[in-house]
């Protein structure tokens, strides 16, 4: 063989070998992408259902039974977007109501989160992709309300998949993603109304991120935007490419009306599935589903906050102290060695960081109440710089090894360890040790900040346990709550939003009787209690000692509704107690 023959087999040999290795570094990088899936959804169905269902999660379970029985739905934006009413309704049918199944949907569309780091795989390296995956996964603020059946996390979690579907239809021109992530961006609009303060802060990170493009453009700004437009109008596709965004807009508002549409069960309302039978009912049904929704939509959100910005900031800003640290510290690092340190900026992590960093200066503006779980909308997009933060300490350590300096790889190594350290041991005090607990320390000094007042108090789940056995065994009313806290004149007006008079005082409890088919009423009528009482009487403390007068026969379990401040006693007749049922707080009536 010649020299020039040896010469051209290397240089078929050489990019043959690249390819080879690139494929088996994405291999591998993929690999690890769907490892860190895997855990992703692991920690959320690991005991999924054992929490006991949060005041908001038992209100918005008990109309979405209620929904199943009767078949009506209408949109109200004060128990937020239609997205788990539909797909729990149908969970519901098929594998029955239970506090797991109801929570699955979140479950599974955040546990999937970290699989969007490979959609960016044109604009993030291995190491970064991973380390998105990671805190997307495990990062405790957003694990613990992946496990909560609220729309925040839902809507967080649509709006990274619209920004990697689009992304990736900027990287590859196929039309496909961008139907994807129109699809995304639908379903985002469908779970909560601050869907419209993710479209302001998209805007704005798009318009800095176009004056990017102005500041490195070579020459004049003028002639560059003309290219620009030239470019896009002249270029054979654009007739194409218009045609694909009128069809993905038509596709949103499908996808829109379909979710917002009225459903009118057996009433002579307007409805979804009856305009098909009845097409000229679908102008309201559609009217309803679009401008209705919409007006809904901005009253929700026009109000802003009543309290003031520097108290909302820091009772939000201590639950991202306590839950977000590192994720906030490590965004920072991305966000400016990326913008700073390299050639130039990339888009996708400069975009994330401006979303993430306004949502956590803007929220305490515009949020009604200083709640936990408003913070998911700044920490899931900062997952992405963050993400880069960390891989630029791993690099740090990897680069430390080849280079034989054992104290900086040390160094770096110890670095990981403790910040991954910090990140997992908060994640299983709040979310798998004390998920309902208000300390997470016996000296009661430690707060649990990602629990909201709301949550009922550990411990209750067995008195629950003990209502759904009475109900089971017992003909006729099984349940009878006493006191103005508890009374509803008329039962049945319980059954569509909104509820009457004390319904909402019994929360959650109404998600249980009504899963477990138990009849409820209520008086305020000591009498009532004495004549004839069912096997559960539900009632105050403070009315405790009135209401056992009338009770014989019965114990007393004493539980919490809220962390604090609710103290309920659930009266429950020994005849309906499940075999050795006990508990601490148990007593004779």
């Amino acid at each position: 063989m010649t020299a020039d023959e040896k010469s051209a087999d290397a240089r078929r040999w050489l990019p043959d070998s690249v390819n080879a290795f690139g494929r088996t570094v994405g291999a591998r990088t993929a690999a690890a992408v769907l490892g860190v899936t895997l855990l992703s959804l692991s920690l959320r169905f690991f005991a999924l259902g054992s929490r006991v269902f949060h005041w908001d999660e038992g209100r918005v379970g008990y109309w979405i039974l209620r929904y199943a029985e009767n078949g009506i739905w209408e949109y109200h934006a004060v128990i937020h977007g239609p997205f788990l009413y539909h797909v729990n309704k149908y969970l519901f049918q098929l594998f029955g109501a239970s506090d797991f199944v109801a929570r699955v949907p979140v479950a599974v569309v955040s546990g999937l989160l970290p699989l969007t780091a490979w959609l960016f795989r044109e604009r993030l390296r291995r190491v970064e992709m991973v380390a998105v995956g990671l805190f997307l996964a495990a990062n405790p603020i957003v694990l613990y309300y992946s496990r909560f059946m609220r729309n925040d996390v839902l809507l967080a979690a649509f709006m990274v998949y619209a920004l990697a579907f689009y992304t990736r239809l900027f990287d590859t021109r196929k039309p496909r993603y961008l139907y994807i992530g129109t699809l995304m961006l639908a379903l985002a609009f469908t779970t909560k109304e601050n869907v419209l303060v993710y479209v302001v802060t998209w805007v704005g990170a798009a318009v800095l991120l176009f004056d990017h493009r102005l500041q490195l453009a070579d020459g004049s700004r003028t002639a560059y935007l003309r290219g620009r437009i030239r470019e896009m109008v002249d270029s054979p596709r654009a007739i194409r490419w218009v045609l694909h965004l009128v069809l993905a807009l038509v596709f949103f508002f499908a996808v829109v009306i379909f979710f917002y549409a009225p459903r009118a069960g057996p009433t002579s309302d307007p409805g979804l599935w009856k305009a098909f039978s009845n097409p000229g009912t679908f102008p309201a049904v559609v009217e309803e589903a679009t401008v209705g929704s919409w007006e809904s939509f901005v009253d929700k959100w026009g109000g802003g906050n009543e309290s003031s910005y520097i108290s909302t900031f820091k009772s939000l800003g201590a639950v991202l102290w306590e839950g977000a640290a590192v994720l906030l510290a490590l965004s920072v690092v991305g966000f400016v060695a990326d913008r700073y340190v390299g050639d130039r900026p990339r888009d996708v992590v400069s975009f994330a960081s401006y979303w993430g960093f306004v949502s956590v200066l803007g929220y305490p503006v515009i949020v009604e109440n200083a709640f936990p779980w408003e913070v998911v909308h700044a920490v899931v997009p900062l997952a992405i710089p963050a993400g880069v933060g960390l891989a630029i300490i791993v690099r740090w350590g990897s680069e430390a090894v080849a280079d034989g300096d054992a104290v900086s790889a040390t160094f770096a190594a110890l670095l990981v360890l403790l910040l991954a350290g910090q990140v997992g041991a908060t994640a299983v005090d709040s979310t798998y040790l004390h998920p309902a607990d208000h300390y997470v320390d016996d000296a009661e000094q430690d707060e649990n900040l990602l629990v909201q007042y709301g949550q009922p108090a550990a411990g209750i789940r067995p008195t629950l346990e003990r209502v759904r056995y009475a109900a089971a065994h017992n003909d006729g009313t099984d349940v009878l709550y006493y006191g103005s806290d508890f009374y509803v004149a008329n039962e049945s007006e319980n059954d569509r939003w909104a509820a009457g008079g004390g319904w909402y005082d019994r929360l959650p409890l109404p998600w249980y009787t009504e899963m477990h088919g138990a009849a409820v009423n209520s008086t305020v009528d000591l009498g009532v209690v004495g004549s004839n009482p069912p096997p559960v009487v539900v009632a105050r403390a403070g009315d405790r000692s009135q209401v056992a007068e009338r009770l014989d026969g019965y114990r007393a379990f004493e539980e919490e509704l809220t962390l604090w401040g609710s103290e309920t006693v659930f009266f429950v007749d020994e005849d309906y107690l499940p075999t050795a049922s006990g508990g601490g707080n148990a007593t004779d009536a």
